[in-house]
């Protein structure tokens, strides 16, 4: 086992009422102190300017044109073209009215366009509010109201939404400027909303027309409230400060000076996680600070694996359901090989993964078996890739190892939020004691795990578990406009997670629960379970209900306990008999039940991942007795699901066999 990580103090019995509080951890390189950041590059504005001054011919941001409605090869724009646009899209901003400290909303799908408009935010010290609009469907006129935000960027797909008549919030906008062009009917609907409408092109002529100097931000400005989901339904609004993503920036330079391969301005990254999101928006940041190249997918998410050969990435970023698909995949082929091609494979994986894990890496291990077999599992991804990297939510230590011996490149996973500014542990690349966990801090960043008494979590026993804490350079500066929540969250500079980590006596962190009741599907979805559970009471058929679902997978699935009364009414329509648990065995009313569930999500507009996929019915209900609800009739989830956990596999592989 390599020394990644330093203990920098000891862990502390909890006295008087305070809990046990575990080790800290920092990174090796930060054992005595954090490392002092880069004086040239202080906010996120100045990473972009040294790059333009550095790199100002290389490759940035690449597109694929569609013409005709056929999608042609990717078209590049120039570090110094970007910045160019920048001061063209930014002057015009000024012209409209925006002065250092506006919000400026930015909604839709990845585009040089998205980037674009950020970079302005940065250089004209404007705060970027990205618009998430899958944390639900009045989450964009939460957050444009909750923000104050003046003016929007838009993508055509997405202004029937900002215009639509509920969304209310949108009149207060002063400008919106679309990626491409309004229609008539859209700039009409906007002056209507007292809304002035630009056209990208139109933006950039005022600007070209009205020119305005840049106006740099300072360390500890605003640099983005980036809104995630919230408890109560609402979404939080995180406040990051240009110096936490410098501190991010700076990090990651230091960790990857560890390692023989080094990135380089011929590096190329496929982007399609949403830029709303910080994984993406932190992995940009750091190509950009390269004078490395940032390639779009063109908008069909089904369509990736096109984007991918025509670009040929050296980096590929996942949530973890994405290496699922290419796992399951993998295997599909594989069992389609004849018996004898089969085996060889099963040998060459095997005998691969032996010298890997006696420490050779994935490169040397074998190259026979990587040209033999593994090649075309790189060859899916364009064929050039270096590092595959997972993030968003815990990835499995079965697909983890098999990526790592066939992807024929680099694989880690890591681990953050968005208050974290994303990584704040990473794993090291070919070390297999790492598989299966998600690494050690990040050189930014303390961590230390909080007792929990109520779920039985102890920092200072063996294995030590508890509240993953998370302190440092990269951490958030609090929820915009939620001082209690902010206090709730952060103590003596703290950030309490609201995740359940394992800390090996080696610092490095495993994530095997959720203190509250909201987790992540697979896909880096978060899911209120309460929320959810509440709309769907309101379907007649059902009694109770209890959802669930984990960060291994990637859709929800429930136990029901059916209205008895309504459960005899369907059985007598549609000819069944018999007593009211021999009828909740029955599939039939299985089916109707997820039916009616399903037509209750669609009613209060639920999205897609938020639907429930399968259920279970039981005749009994949730109750004391049987240790699945507390006195005061509050459900407890993990006693449900060691009651259910079996049924809940045998589903979710009746489901699986169907994809």
């Amino acid at each position: 086992m390599k020394d990644f990580v330093a203990q920098v103090e000891h862990g502390k019995e909890g006295k008087d009422g305070h809990p046990s509080l575990g080790p800290i951890f920092r990174n090796f390189l930060s054992k005595d102190e954090f490392p002092p950041t880069d004086p040239a590059m202080g906010t996120s504005w100045e990473v972009f300017r040294v790059s333009v001054d550095k790199y100002p011919e290389n490759r940035m941001l690449g597109w694929r044109e569609i013409v005709s409605g056929k999608v042609g090869g990717y078209l590049w724009k120039t570090y110094k073209e970007v910045y160019n646009d920048v001061i063209n899209i930014g002057s015009a901003l000024q012209a409209v009215g925006a002065k250092p400290g506006s919000r400026v909303g930015i909604y839709g799908s990845n585009c040089p366009q998205w980037v674009v408009a950020m970079q302005v935010c940065n250089g004209y010290s404007l705060i970027c509010v990205p618009l998430y609009d899958t944390l639900g469907p009045s989450a964009v006129d939460f957050i444009i109201r909750h923000a104050e935000i003046d003016f929007v960027f838009v993508q055509d797909k997405k202004v029937k939404e900002l215009l639509r008549p509920d969304c209310l919030s949108a009149r207060r906008l002063k400008s919106a400027v679309c990626f491409t062009e309004f229609t008539m009917e859209q700039k009409d609907a906007a002056r209507l909303a007292g809304i002035q409408a630009y056209s990208w092109n139109e933006f950039m002529q005022m600007g070209k027309e009205n020119p305005a100097e840049t106006y740099a931000p300072q360390p500890h400005d605003i640099c983005t409230i980036m809104y995630t989901s919230g408890t109560s339904g609402e979404p939080k609004g995180v406040v990051l400060t240009h110096e936490n993503l410098a501190y991010y920036v700076r990090g990651i330079d230091l960790y990857m000076d560890l390692f023989e391969d080094k990135m380089t301005v011929d590096d190329v990254y496929f982007s399609f996680l949403p830029l709303a999101h910080i994984l993406d928006r932190t992995i940009e940041e750091y190509f950009l600070h390269k004078g490395a190249s940032i390639g779009y997918y063109h908008g069909d998410i089904n369509a990736i694996s096109e984007d991918l050969m025509e670009l040929k990435p050296t980096l590929f970023t996942g949530v973890p359901r994405v290496f699922d698909r290419v796992h399951e995949g993998i295997l599909k082929s594989v069992e389609q090989l004849n018996p004898r091609r089969r085996m060889i494979f099963n040998l060459l994986y095997r005998y691969k993964l032996g010298w890997m894990r006696s420490g050779y890496s994935h490169k040397w291990a074998s190259p026979l078996a990587d040209l033999l077999a593994f090649r075309k599992v790189k060859a899916r991804l364009g064929g050039r890739i270096r590092l595959m990297v997972s993030g968003g939510a815990p990835l499995s230590a079965e697909v983890e190892e098999f990526m790592r011996v066939t992807g024929c490149a680099f694989f880690i996973q890591g681990y953050g939020l968005t208050e974290t500014c994303g990584m704040s542990t990473c794993c090291y690349p070919d070390d297999m004691a790492l598989v299966g966990t998600v690494g050690v801090p990040s050189v930014y960043t303390e961590i230390r795990l909080e007792e929990v008494p109520e779920m039985g979590y102890d920092p200072l026993a063996v294995p030590s578990r508890g509240e993953i804490c998370i302190r440092g350079k990269t951490v958030f500066s609090g929820y915009y406009k939620n001082p209690e929540l902010t206090r709730e969250v952060i103590t003596d500079g703290w950030f309490h997670t609201g995740d359940i980590g394992e800390m090996s006596p080696d610092g490095i962190l495993r994530v095997i629960d959720r203190k509250k009741n909201i987790f992540k599907l697979s896909q880096g979805e978060y899911v209120a379970a309460e929320y959810l559970e509440n709309i769907y009471n309101f379907t007649p058929i059902a009694e109770d209900i209890w959802v669930y679902g984990d960060s291994f997978r990637s859709m929800l699935v429930a136990v029901v306990v059916p209205s008895e009364v309504h459960t005899k009414k369907w059985a007598e329509i549609n000819g069944h008999f018999g007593s009211f648990s021999e009828l909740c065995l029955l599939n039939e009313l299985k089916d109707h039940v997820l039916l009616e569930l399903q037509s209750t999500a669609k009613k209060n507009k639920l999205r897609g991942f938020e639907y429930i996929k399968g259920v279970i019915l039981d005749y009994q209900p949730f109750d004391v007795e049987r240790d699945l609800m507390t006195p005061t009739m509050k459900k407890k989830r993990t006693h449900l699901l060691k009651h259910y956990q079996v049924a809940i596999d045998e589903l979710y592989a009746k489901l699986n066999s169907k994809k």
